[in-house]
């Protein structure tokens, strides 16, 4: 039976595992450094699937204060369409509603035809009035 529940730094190797097994989740700058600040920043908000131990699901999750921000909402294929996904996210939404969070945006590839499908299923919008721009803050 799969369980929902909070994520911590000592999940790292199990998230990673889901994230290399993930179609569609780039996890090149998840170092455990940079999960571990980013859980400190954002403690209640980011929610991990366990099934029997194993990790099989993530979604990291935060805010800046005004707009929450979903990252890597992955679950490894074998659990796919089982519900695991949207109970992540309902999580994730009502930990961000809590801390007074009214709207969510994330990104997602363009030809990640199964991740756009589950977001556009959960009544996310597509913007099209939108430019995704990013730069690095050192070379």
């Amino acid at each position: 039976m799969v369980k929902i529940r909070i994520m911590t730094i000592a999940d790292y190797d199990g998230i990673c595992d889901v994230w290399k097994n993930h179609k569609g989740t780039n996890s090149v700058d998840d170092s455990y450094e940079g999960l571990e600040k980013y859980l400190r920043r954002n403690p209640a908000t980011s929610f991990v699937a366990e099934n029997n131990g194993k990790i099989v699901g993530t979604i990291l999750a935060g805010h800046d204060g005004r707009r929450g921000l979903f990252h890597h909402v992955s679950v490894l294929p074998e659990y796919q369409k089982q519900g695991i996904g949207k109970m992540l996210v309902d999580n994730a939404m009502n930990a961000l509603e809590k801390e007074g969070i009214t709207k969510v945006l994330l990104v997602v590839f363009k030809d990640n035809d199964n991740g756009n499908a589950f977001w556009e299923h959960l009544g996310f919008t597509k913007r099209d009035d939108l430019f995704y721009r990013n730069k690095y803050v050192s070379n």
